[in-house]
């Protein structure tokens, strides 16, 4: 009797294994996403109202005015027709231009370009920037990104941009499109100093997206930051997001302003701006932020 039961069980048993699905293997996305170190969400990063408004209670906690900025629609078209972005850089960006081009509007405003400026284009890689603005502003421009060979080489600066290989008070404007979150480890901070030896007096630096959020964030592809051994500040939640193909994005909450950016200022002042009405140029617009660092004219 006892053995019949017992038949009976293993039976019972081997049906429902049978009937269970079959476990399905986990994707690359998954396996490295286990591999990052906790506190980490599977997720984007996304920005809603009460995001929003926490980020700027928070920077006005710390004494800073964020200042709405409303974008000259008509002004913009302007711009884009006259740089002849697609005339000119047909394969530049093409899935995101007008959010590409949106920035570089946006930059050059703040910055209020002028034929006597000398420009850099921080992080520039391919960038059409440093030709644009020397064409529709007058500036001698320059571009710089690690990816250069190294050193001063006629207009193009290779190397770390938190020790350019150029002369104290090299330029009077820079700018960062869309890169400055992807300075990993301290190069953040050793380029806001850096900021302070290369700008001439009353010269500023703009910075666009300024990527903010309500707590301090990195932003990866697990399958491009983990084989790659991508470190990320035990400080920060790590969001996860699927298909984004980059190693490291970094938003900034109000504490990590002022601990990794403005106590690095250096005398310097930075003024940051709430983009009202992207989405206006186009739908899939995104810039929410972008700051101006200046430096005080008459200061060495």
């Amino acid at each position: 009797m006892l053995e019949n039961k017992r038949i009976i069980k293993l039976l019972r048993r081997a049906k429902l294994l049978k009937d269970a699905p079959a476990a399905q293997p986990k994707d690359l996305f998954e396996v490295n996403y286990e591999a990052i170190r906790e506190p980490k969400k599977p997720v984007g990063i996304g920005y809603n109202p009460t995001v929003i408004e926490n980020i700027i209670s928070g920077l006005q906690g710390h004494g800073y005015t964020v200042e709405d900025y409303a974008i000259d629609i008509a002004g913009y078209r302007d711009y884009y027709t006259q740089a002849a972005y697609d005339q000119k850089y047909p394969n530049y960006y093409r899935p995101v231009i007008w959010e590409k081009s949106l920035e570089h509007y946006i930059a050059a405003q703040l910055l209020a370009l002028q034929p006597d400026d000398v420009y850099i284009d921080i992080a520039s890689e391919g960038s059409p920037v440093p030709e644009i603005y020397s064409r529709l502003y007058g500036s001698n421009s320059y571009r710089q990104d690690m990816i250069y060979p190294a050193g001063l080489n006629d207009h193009m600066i290779g190397g770390d941009a938190g020790d350019m290989p150029v002369p104290d008070g090299f330029a009077s404007k820079m700018a960062l499109h869309c890169s400055f979150e992807h300075f990993e480890g301290d190069a953040d901070m050793r380029f806001f100093r850096e900021i302070g030896r290369v700008l001439r007096p009353g010269g500023a630096v703009c910075i666009v997206p300024f990527y903010l959020f309500d707590q301090y964030a990195i932003l990866t592809d697990p399958e491009v930051s983990v084989p790659q051994g991508v470190p990320f500040e035990s400080d920060a939640v790590v969001y996860c997001r699927r298909g984004w193909n980059n190693r490291h994005g970094r938003f900034y909450n109000p504490d990590n302003v002022i601990k990794r950016l403005s106590n690095n200022l250096n005398g310097l002042t930075m003024k940051i701006y709430k983009i009202t009405n992207a989405k206006e140029a186009d739908p899939r617009c995104y810039a929410e932020f972008a700051a101006l660092i200046t430096k005080p004219a008459g200061t060495a």
